[in-house]
């Protein structure tokens, strides 16, 4: 029965591609027929998930991409569908139906409250975290919350796991197990002096607030305990030297490995840092490592760059404080002439409540060189008011009340590159739409 429904769904999946269909059909309908058809569809596979709240899916493609530089062949759902439908469509449409998967890797990127039921079926070789911030109130509540999501779904396992050693929310998970921290030895940026925005301030222990002899961004960074005693766990991997930051890589060395992180900011630093330290813990040497992350291109709204008559159209995707903060500081890296613009949305996929809009640091935008500000989005004018409030300049701004509007306004109004930020269903929608127009050439991956 169950290859029946696999052939069925394989089908399903080809023609969903064709027509531009979502990524999550094909295994909504699987799991509607097999409730459990994932533990077939992952069986023979070494098995990685990669989950938290920023930074999944450009982990997991850096992940792959050092897997795939051993020569293996690797699954991997990069295209940010990593709900429970969503994983099981990606591994019907790569479901071999003549031959074996022993040995072959699958990185999953799983969303932090569908890990517990991911977890159910499958048992992955490693578990890496990214990191927990406040997102999305509506569907995750406080990070405790997420926190504890993220536990119940490891527990049901006995993986090894790859932890952010620099989120002291993480320092805790499941003492017990087999665990590599990676972090930062020394720190990034010597301007910040104190945690902003954070929610990670107080001990897991004894419940004291944290002390720092630096922060990276938010919470994260070299903590520890004034009280308990408790502290930053010893580091499996780390950046050894102060990373050289540009618009569009950073070069950093992890551990005395010199890598060009071919993405800017702080936050991809830690992307590439988790995916070193699992691929690490899955055997793969130094030098993979480091060709794999070299080789990893920026995608689907990623940092994802799509030419537009000339112009560079720079996509970014944000949806919650911690992670649009440091887009913004990856931009400010740019001293050149630029053009920003915030698509919002207010979908369910990107969080209903948008008043997380006014705990991001837009007053910073306002430093750059620009001529105009696009703005999209359900909930553009909330967008307007929150960018006018930040002090840009309403007399620049250009209101797009759909994608056509926004394009025009690419070709006519903005110059040099242009760096928009949008919520997750904008840039999924706005993608459809420039593929349509023949301007980006793969829609999912």
């Amino acid at each position: 029965m169950d290859i029946l429904v696999i052939i069925f769904c394989k089908i399903l999946s080809f023609f969903t591609n064709i027509f531009g269909g979502g990524t999550n059909l094909p295994g909504s309908v699987a799991l509607k027929a097999r409730p459990h058809i994932l533990k077939k569809l992952a069986a023979g596979y070494r098995i990685i998930a990669v989950t938290g709240t920023n930074g999944k899916t450009t982990t997991s493609a850096m992940l792959a991409s050092i897997l795939r530089t051993t020569g293996r062949h690797v699954v991997s759902n990069e295209s940010g569908a990593n709900m429970k439908s969503g994983i099981t469509s990606k591994l019907i449409s790569a479901y071999p139906i003549f031959k074996k998967t022993d040995g072959d890797f699958a990185v999953l990127e799983c969303d932090e409250a569908y890990l517990k039921y991911v977890t159910d079926d499958i048992n992955p070789e490693i578990i890496a975290v990214t990191n927990i911030f406040r997102d999305q109130l509506d569907r995750y509540g406080e990070v405790s919350k997420t926190l504890k999501m993220i536990e119940e779904g490891c527990a049901k396992t006995d993986s090894v796991l790859v932890l952010n050693g620099d989120d002291p929310l993480l320092a805790n998970l499941l003492p017990e197990r087999k665990r590599y921290f990676y972090g930062f030895r020394v720190n990034p940026d010597v301007s910040k002096s104190e945690v902003q925005n954070a929610e990670g301030k107080f001990c897991t222990v004894c419940g004291s607030p944290y002390s720092y002899n630096f922060t990276t961004f938010n919470h994260l960074g070299d903590y520890f305990c004034p009280v308990c005693g408790f502290q930053k766990p010893a580091l499996a991997l780390g950046v050894s030297a102060q990373p050289e930051f540009s618009p569009d890589e950073t070069k950093v060395s992890f551990d005395g490995l010199d890598i060009t992180v071919p993405q800017p900011g702080a936050y991809n630093v830690y992307n590439a840092l988790c995916a070193a330290a699992a691929a690490g813990a899955a055997g793969v040497c130094p030098d993979d490592i480091k060709t794999g992350i070299e080789a990893q291109e920026c995608k689907f709204g990623r940092q994802e760059t799509v030419e537009i008559d000339g112009r560079q159209l720079r996509l970014i995707l944000v949806k919650n404080p911690a992670g649009c903060d440091e887009a913004i500081n990856s931009v400010l890296a740019d001293t050149g002439e630029v053009e920003i613009g915030f698509l919002l949305n207010d979908n369910y996929a990107d969080g209903t409540d948008v008043s997380w809009i006014y705990d991001v640091g837009f007053e910073k935008l306002a430093r750059l060189d620009y001529q105009n500000v696009a703005i999209g989005g359900t909930r553009c004018y909330d967008a307007a008011i929150r960018l006018s409030v930040a002090g840009l300049n309403s007399n620049k701004f250009i209101i797009c009340e759909d994608f056509d509007s926004l394009l025009y306004a690419i070709k006519t109004n903005l110059r040099g590159r242009i760096y928009l930020f949008c919520t997750y269903t904008a840039m999924i929608s706005l993608r459809k739409f420039l593929h349509k127009k023949g301007y980006i050439k793969k829609l999912w991956y």
